[in-house]
C-alpha cells in the first residue's frame, strides 16, 4: 500500500500547498505565516507573516506568490520581499473576506474565489449546512479592477485555468462538483458543469507538472449532510447556528483525484494514513503529490501511484 510521509510545520492548518520556483513547497498557516518547506530534509523557512489567516496560494514563475488571506483579502508576495502587498481587499465597495484560492493568467489577471459571504473560516461547516450559495468567482485585473464573474456558488474553492485560458474551473465544495466559466469564444460569460456528482467534496485544485488537474477531496460525500439540503431554507439556517460538534462530521481519509482536462479520471488516490486526513490542497511535481490540510500541523507527501 502506498504510504504517506508527514512533514511537520511550525503551526496549524497548512491549508494549501504549492511548488515554488526553487522546488520547495510553499504553505500558509492559520496564524498568517507563509513558509517554504524543503521536502527532502523537512527544513522550513519563514517567507512572510501577514498576521491574517492564510488559505489558497498561487506560485508564479517569477518567484512571486499570490496569497488568499481570509482576513486581509488577496495579497501578493514579490520574490525577495518579506512583506506582502494588497491586490484586492474590497469588492463592490464591501470588504473582501474569505478569499479562498487563486490562479494567474498570462495577462496578469488573477482569478480567485470567495467561499462565502455569510460565515468565517471557523464556521465553514455552517455554510455547508445552510447551503445558501453565496460563493463567488472573481477576476482581479492588472489595473486593479475587480469583477465578479459568477455568484451563487456553493462554497467556492479551488480554481484553475484551462490549458488555452479559454475558461476557468472552480470547485464548489458544497455541491460536490466543478463548474466551468467561459472566458473566450461564443460561450464567454456563461457557465456550465465540468464535472458533476464527485465522490467527495472538492477543495483546492492545481495543474501538475504532468498536465493533469489535481483535485483535493476533503471528505467523502455525507448522506446526513446532503439530506439537510432538502430542508426549507429557514430550517437550514436554524441548523447552521447549532454548535459544529453536533453536526455531520467529515470522514477521516486522504483522497485526491487527477483529471485530464476533458474530465477523465486518470488517478484516484484514496488512502488512510495515521495522523493525516481532510486534504484541502494538492500539488504535483515530477510524480510526487504534496498535500495540505486544515486538521493537522503537517503537510503530506505521497508518490503518484502507477496506473
Amino acid at each position: 500500500m502506498t504510504s504517506l510521509r508527514r512533514i511537520p510545520v511550525p503551526g496549524s492548518a497548512p491549508e494549501d500547498v504549492v511548488v515554488l520556483s526553487d522546488g520547495r513547497v510553499g504553505t500558509g498557516l492559520a496564524d498568517g505565516r507563509l513558509f517554504a518547506v524543503t521536502p527532502e530534509s523537512g527544513d522550513v523557512e519563514l517567507l512572510a507573516d501577514t498576521a491574517g489567516h492564510l488559505l489558497g496560494l498561487d506560485a508564479r514563475a517569477d518567484g512571486s506568490i499570490v496569497i488568499c488571506d481570509h482576513d486581509r483579502g488577496l495579497l501578493l508576495l514579490e520574490s525577495g520581499r518579506q512583506r506582502a502587498t494588497v491586490l484586492a481587499d474590497t469588492v463592490d465597495g464591501r470588504p473582501l473576506h474569505f478569499a479562498s484560492n487563486a490562479t494567474t493568467a498570462t495577462d496578469g489577471t488573477v482569478y480567485f474565489t470567495s467561499s462565502t459571504q455569510r460565515f468565517t473560516i471557523d464556521k465553514w461547516r455552517a455554510d455547508l449546512i445552510e447551503h445558501s450559495g453565496t460563493g463567488r468567482l472573481m477576476a482581479r485585473r492588472p489595473d486593479g479592477r475587480v469583477d465578479v464573474l459568477l455568484g451563487g456558488l456553493q462554497f467556492a474553492n479551488g480554481v484553475v485555468l484551462g490549458p488555452d485560458e479559454s475558461y476557468v474551473l472552480v470547485a464548489e465544495t458544497g455541491a460536490a462538483r466543478i463548474t466551468r466559466y467561459w472566458l473566450t469564444g461564443d460561450a464567454a460569460g456563461t457557465a456550465d458543469l465540468y464535472v458533476d456528482d464527485l465522490p467527495g467534496y472538492p477543495d483546492n485544485m492545481s495543474v501538475g507538472s504532468d498536465g493533469l488537474v489535481w483535485v483535493a477531496l476533503a471528505s467523502p460525500r455525507n448522506a446526513v449532510l446532503e439530506s439537510l439540503f432538502k430542508l426549507p431554507p429557514r430550517a437550514r439556517k436554524v441548523l447552521a447556528r447549532a454548535p459544529q460538534r453536533v453536526g455531520p462530521a467529515p470522514e477521516e481519509t486522504v483522497w485526491v483525484l487527477g483529471l485530464q482536462f476533458d474530465g477523465t479520471v486518470v488517478h484516484d488516490v484514496h488512502v488512510d494514513a495515521p495522523d493525516f486526513s481532510f486534504v484541502t490542497g494538492v500539488a504535483e511535481r515530477d510524480g510526487v503529490l504534496y498535500l495540505g490540510t486544515i486538521m493537522h500541523d503537517a503537510i503530506g507527501v505521497l508518490p503518484v501511484p502507477v496506473p
